[in-house]
């Protein structure tokens, strides 16, 4: 089992910037950032595995960098120029390896934290 609690959302008008947490409770190969809205389906935004290597949904390239820290067991998704579109629950995902993003959301494979609210207004 890991343990995964994300921090970090909040409330932001249009163009700002957030910077979300994840502390896992043990180091795992591949990590991710998925998002889900209201009425939507989970969403992939982005995923880094242990040695670096990352993927970005569409949406999310330019704007968002994704990044963790080993030792300390975390992972970060730096938002800018945040868009109203934005807003959605985020969340922090772990497992043994990096897939597809889109078929990781819909399997919602591996271990997945409570999330954190982020709010992009107009």
């Amino acid at each position: 089992q890991v343990q995964l609690v994300e921090s970090g959302g909040g409330s932001v008008q249009a163009g700002g910037s957030l910077r979300l947490s994840c502390e896992a409770s043990s180091r795992t190969s591949c990590m991710g950032w998925f998002r889900q809205a209201p009425g939507n389906e989970p969403e992939g935004v982005a995923s880094i595995s242990d040695d670096g290597s990352t993927s970005y949904a569409d949406s999310a390239k330019g704007r968002f960098t994704v990044s963790r820290d080993n030792a300390k067991k975390t992972l970060f998704l730096q938002m800018n120029n945040l868009k109203p579109d934005d807003t959605a629950m985020y969340f922090c995902a772990a497992a043994a390896f990096c897939i597809d993003l889109r078929v990781w959301a819909m399997r919602r494979a591996g271990y997945w934290g409570q999330g954190t609210q982020v709010n992009v207004s107009s």
